[in-house]
């Protein structure tokens, strides 16, 4: 399918208004052919025949025709405007929901800014060429097709004589439409390239002030707008080159009038009314031959539009599900990954993972950054697919289940927490939008966030900024985990959820985490020892490959990678047993 089929797909949902409109265009326009032809009557006829009594009919024929003329065309404008707005939505809403559908790798290569622009100045060039492009060229050809063959009837030889002026002006808009196209794409590009710009430094305005780069960054945005200015100047100069031309040719008819037309009035083979006549119709090609340039121009930036759009739009996600999958309210069962591999763009990320985790059990997985801590659990999620291998859930493969059954059953903290601008409730409830304020107030308790969140000066009402500005990290991981947890799933996530958090907090919501979930399986994934040393399983990750693994005190006794980690974060072993069996003896006389 190429990009103007696709958008015909839309279009053709509003065809009765587009033919409607496109009939009442035609009607129009012989319309305007009826004032040349009573003026002409009137010199003719009235003035020079005497013929009075013909004069307020026609008159009121003129008026009849003008006013018939301006309702239907607030008709036809009102019908292609409603079918512009309407493919617009249709286009948009098709787009937005595609986006939604595109997985992880879609947009890690695409720039935020650039999927903003085909929402916006794509979109809005598509929406004019429906609304005004397509009427008003049908309406020009058929204006100068059609005051062509009057002029015809009134006289052969002086339509003849203006009829030299098409092959140059055919020439010309084909010439113009060759090199216009290149830089409108250059304007397209040059656009989004800003608008990706200017929406990364908006984003991260903390990190530029933070780095006093106010300047630096205000230069480079001159540099992305010197592109865009120059990119549109270029495309003007191509106009600018073409669009006089046209006025020559358009005016170039007026001079074959005078000269040819009056010589002929002269030696009367027209009269003064035929030549009125002519002359009335010949707006109607003065008009059409100076509109060319700029339709040609709307048509290119149509296309050029249509085209980036579909572009994006026609990537498939690499996430694909199977034509009937394993739908399932709550998928549960023993998670097993199998002779995983991974690769991204040729490199191993991930190699022969193999372990096996019981409904329930929770795991802890560690390891230096870039070990493929995160990709790991992105497998289990689907946000990307194994190379090779499998992971099976319950001895499903995850692959055979529908993805929103699966992600429907897994609440994940991420490690790059967002936050909606919304209330505080809002971001809690995002995940389960129908849950009661009670369920969003009990996971808000055992992610340790309740109490600072009713410290704030509307409670759960208090509307939170963009990604959560005005919350510091720590009640960002909060809620973030508040927001996991309100979906009651049936495996849990947390990718370093709790590393901005303190030890006496995170130790508090661990606890809160055992008490409400003995059959959920959990997957922590931490820098801190203290976040995973009462995992039933840990797991720890060098170079995409599992090195250790085993509970923590058999971790400590091999000696390895993870007792290293652990001397640096509490220094001595034997030291840190004596706390450990010291804190147990006083839980233990407590109950």
């Amino acid at each position: 399918m190429t990009p103007f089929q696709w958008f015909l797909s839309y279009l053709k949902k509003y065809r009765w208004y587009m033919i409607t409109g496109l009939v009442l265009v035609v009607v129009t326009t012989v319309l305007a052919l009826v004032s040349p032809y009573i003026s002409g009557r009137i010199v003719d006829d009235v003035i020079q025949g005497g013929a009075y009594d013909l004069l307020l009919n026609l008159i009121l024929a003129l008026v009849a025709v003008t006013v018939l003329r301006s309702a239907l065309r607030f008709t036809f404008l009102m019908l292609f405007e409603t079918s512009s707005q309407g493919v617009l939505y249709s286009l948009r809403e098709a787009v937005f929901k595609k986006f939604m559908k595109e997985d992880f790798d879609f947009y890690n290569r695409n720039r935020t800014g650039d999927l903003m622009s085909r929402q916006t100045g794509d979109m809005d060039a598509v929406r004019h060429f429906v609304s005004h492009v397509i009427y008003f060229s049908f309406e020009n050809v058929l204006t100068f097709v059609m005051a062509l063959v009057m002029i015809f009837t009134v006289n052969v030889k002086l339509a003849v004589c203006m009829l030299i002026v098409l092959p140059f002006t055919a020439l010309i808009t084909y010439c113009q439409s060759k090199e216009i196209k290149p830089t409108f794409e250059k304007v397209r590009r040059c656009f989004s390239s800003l608008n990706a710009f200017a929406q990364e430094n908006i984003s991260g305005n903390r990190v530029v002030k933070a780095f006093a780069k106010e300047d630096f960054e205000t230069q480079k945005f001159d540099k992305e707008n010197d592109a865009y200015r120059d990119a549109q100047i270029e495309s003007s100069n191509v106009w600018r080159k073409y669009i006089p031309i046209f006025e020559i040719f358009s005016n170039l008819l007026t001079v074959v009038l005078m000269v040819v037309g009056g010589l002929m009035v002269i030696q009367k083979e027209m009269t003064m009314g035929q030549f009125v006549t002519v002359n009335g119709y010949l707006w109607m090609l003065n008009n059409p031959l100076r509109q060319f340039g700029w339709i040609i121009n709307d048509a290119q930036r149509f296309f050029t539009s249509i085209e980036k759009i579909f572009s994006t739009y026609s990537v498939e996600p690499e996430i694909r599900e199977l034509e009937v999958p394993l739908a399932s309210e709550r998928v549960t069962g023993t998670i097993k990954f199998e002779n995983v591999y991974y690769y991204s763009y040729n490199d191993v990320i991930l190699r022969d993972i193999n372990f096996e985790v019981k409904p329930g059990q929770t795991v802890g997985i560690i390891g230096a950054t870039g070990s493929g801590k995160s990709t790991l659990i992105n497998l289990l999620c689907r946000f990307y697919d194994v190379t090779d291998g499998r992971i099976t859930i319950g001895r499903v493969n995850v692959k055979n289940f529908d993805l929103h059954s699966l992600r429907g059953s897994i609440g994940i903290a991420m490690q790059d927490v967002f936050l909606f601008s919304d209330t505080i409730e809002g971001n809690i409830a995002y995940g389960n939008p129908e849950c009661s304020f009670e369920e969003v107030e009990k996971a808000a308790k055992i992610a340790n966030a309740d109490d600072f969140i009713r410290k704030m000066p509307e409670g759960y009402d208090t509307i939170v900024g963009e990604r959560g500005v005005g919350l510091s990290g720590g009640q960002r991981q909060r809620i973030s985990l508040a927001r996991a947890l309100v979906k009651d799933p049936s495996i849990l996530i947390l990718d370093d959820t709790t590393s901005a958090i303190d030890m006496e907090t995170e130790s508090a919501i661990q606890s809160e985490l055992k008490a409400v979930g003995k059959d959920r399986t959990v997957f922590i994934i931490a820098h801190r020892i203290s976040s995973i040393m009462d995992a039933d399983l840990i797991l720890v990750l060098s170079n995409g490959r599992i090195v250790e693994r085993g509970t923590h005190e058999s971790l400590l006794a091999q000696r390895g990678y993870y007792y290293t980690v652990f001397n640096h974060q509490y220094g001595e072993f034997d030291e840190f047993r004596a706390r450990r069996m010291e804190e147990r003896g006083n839980r233990n006389g407590q109950k």
